[in-house]
């Protein structure tokens, strides 16, 4: 009797894919089962929980004396509260009609987590910059908050509803011209493709580049040499980080706040060999708490100060509790059991080019990730674009977004699914304008909530 031969385990490099002629009927098919239209649609379901509960949930276990400055920071405008609350939209757009379409989705895709940074052969490059949500989801849900906060952000601005809805269209439209190119090229022309700033400045008007090149110069300064004299000084002969309560200051070492030389520590065994060498030339001298952003606002982050032989090599490196993505409830577990390794394979894997000293740890039950502080890192000031202006950066942000999405998801069904015509751009500005209005009723009560004593709202400065 023959002996029966044991199966081979398949392996990621067996030639079992699926073609690319198949999965582009695949992907059509989609249109079928959630028409193009359907992603216009947004109407509070029956059952949509109150926005200052799912609030309020996301807050617990953070530190509750900074809250008040976060619910000060989002009742400033729609704008302010949209950046806040991607747990509210995240529960919203699980109720919209899915694709099925995955990718490493951001999760908090708002045009502000967009900007300049320097790759690590200090080329500037623009791109999505913040993962804290990050995890494989639907595309849609990145692409719709990225034009809702087009479309809030431009009524905070005082634009026409149609000035509004240019921009969030120019942000679907480039998405969807990225992605088809990355269905055109080969697999390693999607992984290196980067959008350079130099680039990015040649196919702009000149009133446009001027302003954009005073960002950027200002990016190339925010370095931390650059930061050394804004964030610290030195006292009795050593160099440490000024205090600037509640927003920067020194702390003692509690379970409730993060452990600066232990994280470090700690953190160093998740780089690659060539970064601890790099790093262990570093000593810590100084650290303190952060409050940073909005939505990150009470999460236990801190700054620490490193120094080379001399105060004039700094390196301030950022310590950010890493909690559950908001995507998680409604997209499935993350693969890694530590969130801050989500987050930085997240980032890894959206951009073309990471902080060297990107990694993460864990400490007391919680979880971190580690990167560098100032980094060659700057943004658009939105508040003073033209209306023409926010149109050309929504077109960035939105490729930026199609090249991310690109690295992880099927570009060849995605962009069957969007097809060659604006249906999918004009569906998705009609859902921005009517998740703007979503918005704007939910920044009202958050208004409502803190004025009632709900909620606590202090300005920090």
């Amino acid at each position: 009797m023959a002996a029966t031969a044991t199966p081979k385990k398949a392996t990621p490099f067996d030639t079992r894919q699926v073609t690319s002629e198949l999965r582009r009927e695949a992907g059509r098919a989609r249109r079928t089962d959630v028409p193009r239209s359907n992603q216009a649609l947004w109407e509070p379901p029956s059952d949509r929980r109150d926005p200052i509960v799912v609030l309020e949930e996301e807050e617990r276990g953070r530190v509750q004396e900074l809250l008040p400055i976060r619910h000060a920071r989002m009742i400033a405008s729609p704008f302010a509260y949209l950046r806040g609350a991607a747990a509210a939209m995240a529960e919203d757009l699980a109720s919209t009609p899915v694709t099925g379409l995955r990718v490493q989705a951001c999760g908090d895709a708002h045009l502000l987590n967009f900007g300049v940074f320097a790759t690590p052969e200090r080329r500037l490059v623009f791109d999505i910059n913040d993962f804290d949500e990050t995890l494989p989801a639907p595309f849609e849900w990145d692409v719709k908050r990225l034009a809702a906060s087009l479309m809030v952000a431009g009524r905070d601005r005082g634009l026409s509803a149609k000035q509004c809805d240019e921009a969030a269209r120019a942000a679907s439209e480039a998405y969807r011209t990225r992605m088809a190119v990355s269905a055109e090229i080969g697999y390693l022309d999607t992984w290196y493709a980067a959008a350079d700033v130099v680039e990015l400045l040649a196919l702009m008007r000149t009133s446009e580049a001027r302003k954009v090149t005073r960002r950027v110069n200002k990016a190339q300064r925010a370095t931390s040499v650059g930061a050394l004299d804004k964030l610290t000084r030195v006292i009795d002969g050593q160099r440490r980080i000024v205090d600037a309560p509640p927003l920067m200051e020194h702390l003692p070492v509690t379970p409730g706040e993060a452990n600066v030389p232990l994280v470090v520590r700690r953190y160093w065994k998740s780089l690659p060999d060539d970064r601890r060498v790099l790093l262990e030339r570093y000593r810590l001298v100084d650290w303190a708490r952060k409050v940073v952003g909005v939505g990150s606002v009470g999460t236990n982050d801190a700054v620490g100060l490193l120094v080379g032989d001399t105060d004039a090599d700094p390196l301030f490196l950022q310590v950010k509790e890493a909690k559950e993505s908001v995507l998680q409830r409604f997209a499935g577990r993350s693969a890694y059991a530590n969130h801050g390794q989500r987050v930085v394979r997240g980032q890894q894997l959206m951009q073309t080019a990471s902080d060297i000293f990107l990694g993460w740890t864990r400490l007391e039950q919680r979880d971190y990730y580690v990167r560098q502080l100032r980094d060659m890192k700057g943004s658009i000031s939105i508040e003073k674009l033209s209306p023409r202006e926010l149109v050309e950066y929504a077109r960035w942000c939105g490729a930026a977004l199609g090249r991310g999405h690109a690295r992880s998801g099927d570009p060849v069904a995605i962009t069957a699914y969007l097809g060659t015509g604006d249906s999918f751009d004009r569906a998705i500005a009609r859902f921005a304008a009517a998740y703007a209005d979503q918005t704007e009723r939910d920044h009202a009560a958050l208004v409502e909530a803190v004025r009632s004593g709900r909620l606590e709202a202090a300005p920090a400065e």
